[in-house]
C-alpha cells in the first residue's frame, strides 16, 4: 500500500479524483506505470471487494494479450473470466454503445449465412466463432470503459505498457540472437515476440508507444516514460513490417495533430510542436544507428521499398486484390471464410475486400459502418476535456492507423484492433455521461 502526504493508506492501482483539472493533474505528474495521468490516488475501503476482483482480472487479461502463438491463446480463456467478473461487478451496457451492438450483430450474422457457401473447407466454424467472440471482446471493452473509467483504463494501460514492452525485448532479444534459445523470437529473421506473424506482432505495439509519446510529448519527460518507449519503438522497427510501419506513422501524426489540438495553452501547443520535431530527429538519428549493422541493414534494404515483388505480377497482392473485387460483385451473399484463397491460392490481404468476400455486402457494409461510425464518435468527444482525454486522443490515433493498413492486410480478427474499438466506444460513452453530469447542476443553478 502507498501512503499519501495526508497519511492516508492508498491502493497503487485505484487511482482516484477523476475529475480533476488537468493543471492539477500536471503537478502531481506520476510515471507510465504507477496510477493515473496524474491524478491521486483513492483510499482502497471504499473500493467493493467485486470491483477490485474485476480490475486485477482485467490487468491479468490484458498482460496475457502478447502471448499469441497458439489458439486458443491464454487471453482468449482469460476473456471469459473477465466477462464472469464484469457480470459480477454489476457491468451495464449504456446506451451510447447501441450502434456498436448493432453493427456487430448484423456483421456477424451476415458472416454465419455466408458461411454455407464454405462448410466443406477446413476451420470455416472456428473463423465464425472467432469473429462472434472477438466482437463480444469489444462489447465487453466498451461496457469496461464506459463507467468506473479511470481505475479501469489505468489498470488496462499499465498491463498493456508492461506487456507490450516485454513483447518488444523477446523479438529485440530474438532478432540479436541475444541468448541461447532467443530465436523462437525472431525465427524468420524479424522480430515477432510470442506472436505467430510479425505482422500482427508490430501492429499490437503501436497503442502503448503512442501512449507514452503523448505523456513525453504533452506531460513531461521522463525516463520511466522513455525506456519503455525506446524499447516498443526498437521491437516495431525490428518487425520489418511495412504495414505496421505506415500505421505507426499515420497514427503518430493524428495523435500528434489531436495533442497539439487540445493542449489547453498557447504554451502547452509550442511543447508539443517542438518536442515532436525532435523526437522526429531523434527517431531517424535510431535508425541511422541500427542501419550501420550489416543484418539489419540487409534486412532493411529487402523490406523497406514502396513496391516489391510479391506486390506485383500474375500472382502478386494488387492481382489478387483486382480479382477480389470481381469476386465481390460475383457473391453478394459472400464467399465464406477461406472461400476467395481455396479459390484462388492466396489471400487478397485486404480487410475492406475481406469484409466483402467473406460476410458478404451486408456484412461488409455493417463493418465499415462500424470504422466510421467509431471515428466520428471518436472525433465529437476527444475535444472535451476530461481525465481519459489522453486514453481518447491515442486510441482514436491507433484506430485511424489501424484502418489505413486495412488497405494491405486482414486485420478483421487482429485482438488489440477490438480492444481499440472497445475503447473508443467506452470512453465516448463516459464522456457524454461526463457532460450530462456537468450540464445538470449548472441547470440547476439557473
Amino acid at each position: 500500500m502507498a501512503v499519501a502526504a495526508d497519511g492516508a493508506s492508498h491502493s497503487p492501482l485505484i487511482p482516484a479524483h477523476a475529475g480533476m483539472q488537468r493543471s492539477e493533474a500536471a503537478r502531481n505528474w506520476v510515471p507510465a506505470y504507477a496510477g493515473t495521468n496524474g491524478n491521486g490516488y483513492a483510499p482502497a475501503a471504499v473500493v467493493p471487494l467485486r470491483e477490485r476482483i474485476l480490475l486485477i482480472v482485467l490487468f491479468i487479461t490484458v498482460l496475457a494479450s502478447s502471448v499469441a502463438f497458439i489458439e486458443p491463446s491464454p487471453h482468449d480463456a482469460l476473456m471469459g473470466v473477465l466477462a464472469v467478473a464484469a457480470v459480477i461487478a454489476g457491468v451495464r451496457l449504456h446506451r451510447t454503445l447501441v450502434l456498436l451492438v448493432f453493427c456487430l450483430v448484423i456483421w456477424n450474422v451476415s458472416g454465419l449465412i455466408s458461411l454455407i457457401n464454405a462448410l466443406d473447407i477446413p476451420k470455416t466454424i472456428q473463423y465464425a466463432a472467432t469473429s462472434i467472440y472477438l466482437a463480444i471482446a469489444a462489447i465487453l471493452f466498451a461496457c469496461l470503459f464506459a463507467e468506473n473509467t479511470m481505475p479501469r483504463i489505468t489498470v488496462m494501460r499499465i498491463a498493456y505498457v508492461l506487456t507490450a514492452t516485454c513483447a518488444a525485448l523477446a523479438g529485440t532479444a530474438g532478432y540479436f540472437h541475444a541468448f541461447p534459445g532467443s530465436d523462437i523470437f525472431a525465427p524468420t529473421g524479424r522480430a515477432l515476440g510470442a506472436f505467430k506473424d510479425p505482422n500482427v506482432f508490430s501492429p499490437f505495439l503501436i497503442w502503448p508507444a503512442l501512449f507514452l509519446m503523448y505523456r513525453v510529448l504533452a506531460e513531461r519527460i521522463r525516463l520511466l516514460d522513455l525506456l519503455p518507449l525506446g524499447c516498443i519503438l526498437l521491437g516495431l522497427l525490428l518487425s520489418f513490417s511495412r504495414g505496421a510501419w505506415f500505421h505507426f506513422a499515420v497514427s503518430a501524426i493524428v495523435t500528434v495533430g489531436l495533442a497539439f489540438l487540445t493542449a489547453p495553452t498557447q504554451k502547452s501547443r509550442f511543447r508539443v510542436f517542438g518536442l515532436s520535431i525532435f523526437s522526429v530527429g531523434v527517431l531517424v538519428a535510431m535508425i541511422v544507428v541500427l542501419l550501420s549493422i550489416p543484418a539489419v541493414q540487409l534486412m532493411f534494404n529487402g523490406r523497406a521499398h514502396l513496391i516489391n515483388s510479391y506486390d506485383v505480377g500474375q500472382g502478386g497482392r494488387f492481382r489478387l486484390q483486382e480479382i477480389a473485387l470481381s469476386s465481390v460483385l460475383m457473391f453478394p451473399d459472400g464467399m465464406g471464410p477461406f472461400g476467395f484463397a481455396t479459390a484462388q491460392g492466396l489471400q487478397q490481404h485486404n480487410v475492406y475486400l475481406q469484409a466483402f468476400l467473406v460476410y458478404g455486402w451486408a456484412g461488409a457494409m455493417a463493418y465499415i459502418l462500424m470504422l466510421l461510425s467509431t471515428v466520428f464518435i471518436g472525433v465529437r468527444t476527444v475535444f472535451v476535456r476530461t481525465p481519459w482525454q489522453p486514453y481518447m486522443i491515442t486510441a482514436l490515433g491507433a484506430f485511424i492507423g489501424e484502418m489505413a493498413e486495412g488497405f494491405v492486410i486482414d486485420s478483421d480478427h487482429w485482438r488489440h484492433f477490438f480492444l481499440l474499438l472497445g475503447m473508443v466506444w467506452g470512453l465516448a460513452a463516459a464522456t457524454f455521461k461526463h457532460v450530462r453530469g456537468v450540464r445538470r447542476p449548472a441547470a440547476g443553478m439557473a
